[in-house]
Protein backbone atom coordinates (compact mmCIF):
# COMPACT_ATOMS: atom_id res chain seq x y z
CA UNK A 1 0.00 0.00 0.00
CA UNK A 2 3.02 2.36 0.90
CA UNK A 3 4.54 1.63 -1.86
CA UNK A 4 1.17 2.84 -4.40
CA UNK A 5 0.97 5.83 -2.45
CA UNK A 6 4.94 6.93 -2.96
CA UNK A 7 4.42 5.50 -6.56
CA UNK A 8 0.96 8.08 -7.35
CA UNK A 9 3.12 11.28 -5.40
CA UNK A 10 6.09 10.57 -7.70
CA UNK A 11 4.04 10.64 -10.51
CA UNK A 12 2.00 13.43 -9.91
CA UNK A 13 5.44 15.52 -9.27
CA UNK A 14 6.98 14.33 -12.41
CA UNK A 15 3.65 14.80 -14.31
CA UNK A 16 3.59 18.09 -17.05
CA UNK A 17 0.81 20.36 -14.84
CA UNK A 18 -1.57 22.46 -17.06
CA UNK A 19 -2.44 25.32 -15.43
CA UNK A 20 -6.04 26.36 -15.57
CA UNK A 21 -8.37 29.33 -14.97
CA UNK A 22 -9.99 29.09 -11.72
CA UNK A 23 -8.54 25.62 -11.01
CA UNK A 24 -10.06 22.58 -11.32
CA UNK A 25 -9.81 19.31 -13.80
CA UNK A 26 -8.86 20.30 -17.54
CA UNK A 27 -11.66 19.90 -19.73
CA UNK A 28 -11.69 17.40 -22.36
CA UNK A 29 -10.68 18.53 -26.09
CA UNK A 30 -10.01 21.76 -27.13
CA UNK A 31 -11.08 25.16 -26.66
CA UNK A 32 -10.27 28.34 -25.15
CA UNK A 33 -11.07 29.45 -21.04
CA UNK A 34 -12.21 32.79 -20.32
CA UNK A 35 -12.88 33.92 -16.36
CA UNK A 36 -13.71 36.92 -15.30
CA UNK A 37 -11.40 37.42 -12.33
CA UNK A 38 -12.32 40.91 -11.06
CA UNK A 39 -14.77 43.78 -11.47
CA UNK A 40 -13.47 47.05 -9.85
CA UNK A 41 -14.91 50.32 -9.97
CA UNK A 42 -11.84 52.52 -11.16
CA UNK A 43 -12.06 56.30 -12.07
CA UNK A 44 -15.28 56.13 -13.44
CA UNK A 45 -15.31 53.31 -15.22
CA UNK A 46 -15.79 49.52 -14.45
CA UNK A 47 -12.89 47.61 -14.85
CA UNK A 48 -13.64 43.94 -16.17
CA UNK A 49 -10.18 41.66 -15.79
CA UNK A 50 -10.13 38.75 -16.91
CA UNK A 51 -7.98 35.18 -17.03
CA UNK A 52 -7.60 33.63 -20.63
CA UNK A 53 -6.06 30.71 -21.80
CA UNK A 54 -5.79 28.65 -24.93
CA UNK A 55 -5.54 25.13 -24.65
CA UNK A 56 -5.26 24.28 -28.34
CA UNK A 57 -1.60 23.07 -29.73
CA UNK A 58 -1.28 26.36 -31.26
CA UNK A 59 -1.10 29.49 -30.66
CA UNK A 60 -4.06 31.93 -31.42
CA UNK A 61 -3.14 35.03 -33.35
CA UNK A 62 -6.31 37.23 -32.72
CA UNK A 63 -9.35 36.86 -30.09
CA UNK A 64 -11.84 39.42 -30.42
CA UNK A 65 -15.34 38.58 -28.65
CA UNK A 66 -18.68 40.31 -29.24
CA UNK A 67 -19.17 40.99 -25.42
CA UNK A 68 -22.92 42.24 -24.14
CA UNK A 69 -23.38 43.58 -20.43
CA UNK A 70 -26.64 43.49 -18.67
CA UNK A 71 -27.25 45.49 -16.22
CA UNK A 72 -28.25 44.58 -12.70
CA UNK A 73 -32.10 44.90 -13.49
CA UNK A 74 -31.33 42.70 -16.55
CA UNK A 75 -31.70 45.36 -19.49
CA UNK A 76 -29.04 45.18 -22.03
CA UNK A 77 -26.83 47.88 -21.66
CA UNK A 78 -24.41 47.69 -24.14
CA UNK A 79 -22.57 45.38 -27.08
CA UNK A 80 -19.35 45.79 -27.19
CA UNK A 81 -15.86 44.00 -28.76
CA UNK A 82 -13.32 42.82 -26.27
CA UNK A 83 -10.16 42.02 -28.05
CA UNK A 84 -7.52 39.68 -26.19
CA UNK A 85 -5.32 39.57 -28.65
CA UNK A 86 -2.93 36.42 -28.98
CA UNK A 87 -3.45 33.57 -26.76
CA UNK A 88 -0.34 31.33 -26.72
CA UNK A 89 -0.21 27.76 -26.55
CA UNK A 90 -0.41 27.06 -22.74
CA UNK A 91 -0.12 30.08 -21.02
CA UNK A 92 -2.61 31.80 -18.96
CA UNK A 93 -2.87 35.73 -20.04
CA UNK A 94 -4.39 38.57 -18.09
CA UNK A 95 -6.76 41.00 -19.83
CA UNK A 96 -8.40 44.31 -18.77
CA UNK A 97 -11.18 46.21 -20.52
CA UNK A 98 -12.40 49.57 -18.86
CA UNK A 99 -15.85 49.92 -19.11
CA UNK A 100 -16.27 53.92 -18.88
CA UNK A 101 -19.32 55.72 -17.50
CA UNK A 102 -20.20 52.35 -15.15
CA UNK A 103 -20.06 51.61 -11.84
CA UNK A 104 -19.18 47.55 -11.62
CA UNK A 105 -22.39 47.26 -9.19
CA UNK A 106 -24.61 48.34 -11.78
CA UNK A 107 -23.66 45.25 -14.44
CA UNK A 108 -25.39 41.76 -13.63
CA UNK A 109 -24.01 39.79 -16.46
CA UNK A 110 -21.86 39.49 -18.84
CA UNK A 111 -22.73 37.14 -22.32
CA UNK A 112 -20.14 36.58 -24.54
CA UNK A 113 -22.34 36.63 -27.66
CA UNK A 114 -19.43 34.50 -29.67
CA UNK A 115 -16.07 35.63 -31.71
CA UNK A 116 -16.02 38.28 -34.24
CA UNK A 117 -12.39 37.36 -35.01
CA UNK A 118 -10.03 34.38 -34.46
CA UNK A 119 -7.28 33.77 -36.10
CA UNK A 120 -4.24 31.23 -35.97
CA UNK A 121 -2.49 28.85 -38.53
CA UNK A 122 -4.09 25.44 -38.41
CA UNK A 123 -7.05 26.29 -36.22
CA UNK A 124 -10.49 24.68 -37.11
CA UNK A 125 -13.26 26.75 -37.73
CA UNK A 126 -15.17 28.63 -34.95
CA UNK A 127 -11.87 28.13 -32.91
CA UNK A 128 -12.88 30.82 -30.38
CA UNK A 129 -16.04 29.51 -29.68
CA UNK A 130 -15.81 25.57 -29.74
CA UNK A 131 -15.24 24.71 -26.54
CA UNK A 132 -15.13 27.80 -24.77
CA UNK A 133 -15.18 27.29 -21.23
CA UNK A 134 -16.60 30.41 -19.00
CA UNK A 135 -15.92 30.95 -15.44
CA UNK A 136 -16.29 34.04 -12.99
CA UNK A 137 -14.92 35.02 -9.83
CA UNK A 138 -17.49 38.12 -9.16
CA UNK A 139 -20.83 38.53 -8.82
CA UNK A 140 -21.24 39.15 -12.59
CA UNK A 141 -22.69 35.82 -14.12
CA UNK A 142 -20.63 35.08 -17.03
CA UNK A 143 -23.01 33.58 -19.99
CA UNK A 144 -22.00 32.27 -23.49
Amino acid sequence: MLRLLMTCVALLLTAPQTVLAGGGDPPTGKGVILELNSAVTVEGACRLSFLAQNLYAQPITSAVYETVLFTAGGDIDRLTLFDFGTLPVGRPRVRQFDIQGVACDTIGRVLINGASTCTGEGLPDAACDTGLVLRSRTTMELLG
